[in-house]
């Protein structure tokens, strides 16, 4: 199927500076957000607490819900209406993790039927202890992390023919951050200093596939974490599974196009690279498109009807695949123009 014409030849590569300004913007945006806020807002999965799920037979006011809360001493509890459809019911958080009392949930029952005055259901309730939700956190980041690596791995070994390298650097920098913790390092700052150690390595050793591959990887999952941030969502378990969902699907738009420019390099080696480049998105740009808006239609669906167990996870996706599809196209192929500079004679 033919979305866009096969003889199609818009100017990406021309564009790219405009597009890297972009970029810049949108990241220096997404690390701001997160300063401003603290860092990441974490959901009970990572930060610890419970949560309570409960639906009143009428709406009441979360002032009255608040109320009978202070009254279990719960007086630091957040109150929030969970789900569009249902104006009667919602969500309660607090940092009290530990709630051991087999008749917990029936004392609550009546103590916000007392203070409401309506029948109320408890739905569900869930516990997290702090030490459960930290660990849970550091193994979040270096299941991205590892990600990320054995992505490089494989895009070297596929268009580069560098197995052995890469994978040797991958274990080095896998054991550095298993040593390294050992002595109780932060994680989050660990694995930021082994992202650019990893950078700046595969630049010197010349795996530019990788690079691009990589880069536009960090920049995707970094704009998709710091619009959550923006709008105060939570991260939770089921966005961390996300934003391993963005990776993949963002390398699969990547590897489509550096595929089509290692073949063009091959039948047009005499044109300039930046040529070749911009010839190749051109070609792959109506698999790309569709694949996108095909993907898109199934997210926007579960964002809109899927609920609000859902709704953060597909708000997730959505904002992952317009990105990625942008720097599949914008940001990983145009990097591959730095080598020219590095070494003319490539």
């Amino acid at each position: 199927m033919q979305f866009i014409r096969p003889d199609i030849n818009l100017d990406f590569i021309g564009k790219r500076k405009f597009a890297f300004i972009f970029s810049l913007v949108l990241i220096v945006v997404s690390i701001g957000t997160l300063i401003q806020h603290g860092g990441p807002r974490y959901g009970i999965d990572f930060a610890g607490g419970t949560l309570i799920q409960v639906r009143f037979d009428k709406p009441v006011a979360i002032a009255q819900i608040k109320d009978g809360l202070r009254s279990m001493d719960f007086s630091q509890a957040s109150v929030q209406q969970f789900g569009e459809e249902s104006p009667t019911e919602y969500l309660i958080r607090t940092d009290v993790p530990d709630i051991t009392d087999k008749g917990f949930n029936e004392t609550l029952r009546q103590t916000l039927t007392s203070t409401t005055g309506a029948d109320v259901e408890i739905r569900r309730v869930e516990m997290v202890g702090p030490q459960v939700g930290q660990d849970l956190r550091e193994k979040a980041l270096k299941a991205m992390f590892y990600a990320l690596l054995f992505i490089t791995v494989y895009i070297s070994g596929r268009f580069e023919l560098k197995w052995l390298l890469s994978a040797v650097l991958a274990v080095a920098l896998i054991g550095a951050v298993y040593v390294f913790g050992l002595f109780k390092v932060s994680i989050p700052f660990l694995i930021l200093i082994a992202l650019l150690i990893t950078l700046v390595l595969f630049w010197f050793l010349s795996l530019r596939y990788a690079m691009g591959a990589i880069v536009a990887l960090i920049h995707d999952v970094t704009i998709t974490v710091g619009v959550f941030s923006l709008f105060d969502k939570e991260f939770t378990l089921p966005i961390i599974a996300a934003l391993l969902t963005i990776i993949g699907y963002s390398l699969n738009d990547t590897i489509i196009v550096f595929d089509r420019i290692r073949e063009n390099s091959k039948k047009l080696h005499k044109n300039p690279l930046a040529q070749v480049i911009n010839r190749s998105i051109n070609e792959t740009l109506s698999r790309t498109l569709l694949t996108s808006l095909t993907t898109l239609v199934v997210v926007v669906t579960l964002f809109i009807l899927g609920g609000g167990i859902i709704h953060d996870f597909a708000f997730a996706l959505l904002v992952g695949i317009l990105i990625g599809t942008y720097s599949s196209i914008y940001v990983a192929s145009p990097i591959l123009l730095a080598w020219q500079k590095k070494s003319p004679a490539r």
